[in-house]
């Protein structure tokens, strides 16, 4: 006898929601007495012209999904605007915000680096607080974070302008978090969610940070978007001096960015004419989750605008994936698109059966 359990949604990449499996169609999946899950998978896509400009328009035929080289098939495409509090969504346009978190990996916890490294963190920050003054849309909600040993909140998600300017300085130059910094009132927010570390003396290392951000951000409907100021924290190896991942840490880290749909943007705050030496990493990190890495630029408040602009429309895909009941795991994927005109970034990855 066949027997098939449609079963709820295991995961969503794009909004947290339960959405249950359908039956239809479902019994060539299954084998003789075998329960199956059907997840739901959602996964937003940034589609860019060769100039890097939005390219609006597409639909299910001009992208391509592939689970482990096996083409899926793509049941529903929307499009998300954020440009509606000033412009106007077109009538196949759906509103949303962005969600941004301006995250300092302070430098003052390195011995090894001098004073140019903690100018360019101040730098970075003072950028970034005219960037809210001036950039920022009312639509818009931001978090400030920073990290020196152990994860500290300095703002939860807000759309105050003067409060966010006033954790970025602080932040920056690591003074202590105000006590004004929590905002829990809302759904928007990091504290309401965020776990308590759980490593000895309760410090842990950035990546073990990174994923507890990133856990925090879960509840939050749509893309975030993590603002990565730092040089880098890959492990350098001698012999072909590039910086790599440290394995141990990271697979667990970019797969808690993934399932909770975080994007990473690395701001690389290098000193001019110093190089950078994490290149190789920070590329890495921004292409396994849907971000991109910026360096080489006269000041901050440029690649500020370039996540920005990056962020102003994304295609929401959605797919299902049937697996054998109970199995856990974590499935690479690859997006592509079938014009030559377009180019498509998206997350390389999702975990399933959690």
């Amino acid at each position: 006898m066949w027997r098939l359990v449609p079963c709820p949604v295991t995961l969503c990449l794009a909004a947290s929601l339960l959405i249950p499996g359908e039956s239809l169609g479902q019994e060539e999946l299954a084998s003789f007495d075998e329960m199956v899950e059907v997840s739901e998978v959602m996964l937003d896509v940034l589609a860019t012209d060769a100039d890097g400009a939005l390219v609006k328009g597409l639909e299910k035929e001009d992208f391509l999904i592939e689970e482990d080289g096996q083409e899926v098939i793509i049941t529903s495409v929307d499009f998300y605007s954020t440009r509606y509090d000033a412009t106007g969504s077109e009538a196949d346009e759906i509103p949303w915000s962005r969600y941004f978190i301006a995250f300092f990996d302070d430098q003052r916890r390195f011995n090894r680096y001098g004073t140019l490294e903690i100018r360019q963190q101040i730098r970075a920050a003072s950028h970034a607080r005219r960037w809210v003054r001036e950039e920022m849309q009312a639509s818009d909600w931001m978090a400030v974070v920073r990290y020196d040993g152990r994860l500290k909140i300095y703002q939860d998600f807000s759309q105050d302008r003067d409060a966010l300017e006033s954790a970025l300085g602080r932040a920056a130059v690591g003074r202590d978090p105000s006590p004004q910094r929590q905002s829990q009132t809302g759904l928007v927010s990091l504290l309401r969610r965020l776990p308590e570390a759980t490593t000895r003396n309760g410090k842990e290392n950035i990546y073990q940070s990174i994923a507890r951000l990133a856990e925090a951000s879960g509840s939050i409907v749509g893309r975030k978007n993590l603002l990565l100021f730092t040089l880098g924290f890959g492990i350098e190896n001698r012999a072909t001096r590039k910086a790599e991942p440290d394995e141990r840490y990271y697979p667990q880290m970019e797969a808690m960015l993934n399932d909770h749909n975080v994007a990473v943007y690395p701001i690389d705050i290098t000193p001019a004419g110093r190089g950078a030496r994490q290149r190789d990493f920070l590329q890495l990190l921004a292409d396994d989750t849907g971000g991109f890495y910026d360096e080489n630029f006269v000041g901050f408040l440029a690649p500020l605008k370039d996540v920005a602009d990056d962020n102003h429309g994304y295609y929401l895909l959605s797919y299902q994936s049937p697996r054998p009941a109970g199995e856990v795991g974590y499935q690479r994927l690859e997006v592509k698109t079938r014009r030559p005109d377009v180019e498509v970034r998206a997350r390389r990855g999702y975990r399933y059966g959690l």
